[in-house]
């Protein structure tokens, strides 16, 4: 794609890393085949050939309207388009650069930017969301259905193993998961200590930092990636060999370190080890699957499942079809979804700010999982399951949870 972007934006990293993500678009619409939100609206806009026309068209200088923001605003960034596209597009950064320099240019109204600062300040505050979620419990009963069906039931998180083992890697907790369902960095510390690994927590730290970045405020967002590097820091020193994140948007986002703080002198280097050694749970389970395949008790009967690929593994990630096989060397069923490579509609806090769009994305998603009568549906990301709950009576859990039910207990 030929470009023409003003000086004032070719004089910036950013401008001129968007520029050489234009150039390699050949605006051949095949990535619109697979967009969520162009499936369902229709619109060229609201898929990512028209959004990208729209970026091109600020980046040119073109006038910046409350329009153009809504088109930014309604995309997923599931980066479907970025698995479907033959050119190799990085449309993730591109819409993130965009959405910046609208933001920027139109900024927001004032019911609007109190929504979004709003939903920082309680999502990224563990022990307000962790009170307001024990309250909304208390009072489920007596909440509107729609509302009530969003608040999900208390899960106990189990014991976590004490530290015994020489191997260790950084298991990193989420901003919302330990309230809303702990046993699943339970789980994962259970089933790499039966393979000799010591899961260990770093007091400190925060948010990955993707909630903030997808809102916009990347300011905010590198500050919570500076405090969680000089919490993660001294275990990298001492030796760590991973860190792990079960929420696969968290973790997408913390093997991204390296190229978000590629520009912060202090903590550039730092960012891109942290980077590198970050790993979703199942590329560590993969590779210790010879040290795990003879603790497994396969009596226990086989359940039929249906696997929900989030996109921030499949597409954010490239990581496919690994869970499915694990899955299967368990003993179970996997029963087929159609359309899997699609968004589900959670999208951080897309349901909240676009809860039309993730309302029927939702319903899309949950008719294709419940079309062949699975007894559970698994997945690999706490936004996912969670936003799938309020809308199946279906249990809803990690994959991680299956494996280390599937564990003999007194392995290792």
């Amino acid at each position: 794609m030929e470009t023409r972007c003003t000086e004032e934006f070719l004089a910036t990293p950013e401008g001129r890393e968007a520029d050489s993500i234009l150039r390699t678009c050949v605006h051949c619409g095949f990535c619109n085949a697979t967009c969520p939100t162009y499936q369902l609206l229709g619109d060229e806009l609201d898929g990512p050939r028209g959004r990208i026309y729209l970026i091109k068209q600020v980046l040119e200088g073109a006038p910046v309207t409350a329009k153009t923001q809504l088109h930014l605003d309604r995309c997923l960034t599931c980066r479907n388009c970025e698995t479907t596209c033959p050119s190799g597009v990085q449309y993730g950064r591109l819409v993130d650069i965009g959405r910046s320099v609208v933001e920027a240019r139109v900024g927001r109204t004032r019911a609007d930017a109190a929504t979004r600062w709003g939903l920082r300040r309680a999502l990224l505050a563990k022990p307000l969301f962790a009170s307001a979620l024990a309250l909304g419990r208390l009072v489920k009963s007596m909440l509107p259905r729609e509302l009530g069906d969003r608040i999900p039931s208390a899960r106990a998180g189990g014991p976590w193993p004490a530290p015994r083992h020489a191997r260790q890697l950084l298991l990193v907790e989420g901003c919302v998961q330990p309230a809303l369902a702990p046993n699943i960095d339970t789980a994962a510390a259970r089933v790499f200590d039966r393979v000799g690994i010591s899961a260990l927590r770093a007091p400190g730290g925060g948010c990955c930092g993707a909630l903030s970045h997808h809102l916009t405020a990347d300011a905010e967002a590198r500050q919570f990636v500076r405090s969680n590097i000089d919490a993660w820091w001294p275990h990298v020193e001492r030796g760590a060999e991973a860190i792990v994140m079960t929420a696969s948007g968290c973790g997408v986002m913390v093997k991204d370190y390296g190229h978000f703080m590629e520009r912060d002198p202090a903590y550039a280097a730092k960012a891109a080890r942290i980077g590198q050694l970050a790993r979703d749970p199942i590329e560590i389970v993969a590779g210790e699957w010879k040290t795990i395949a003879p603790t497994l008790a396969l009596d226990q009967g086989a359940i039929r499942i249906a696997f929900h690929p989030p996109c921030t593994l499949q597409h954010g990630m490239k990581i496919r079809g690994l869970v499915e096989e694990i899955l299967l060397a368990l003993g179970h069923s996997l029963v087929p979804v159609p359309d899997a490579h699609l968004c589900c509609g959670s999208a951080g806090t897309y349901s909240i700010l676009q809860p039309e769009l993730a309302g029927q994305l939702k319903h899309n998603k949950l008719q294709a999982l419940e079309s062949s009568r699975p007894q559970v549906i698994a997945t690999a990301n706490i936004g996912c399951a969670t936003h799938l709950a309020s809308g199946t009576t279906i249990p809803i859990l990690h994959w991680i949870e299956l494996l280390d039910q599937r564990m003999m207990r007194g392995a290792r």
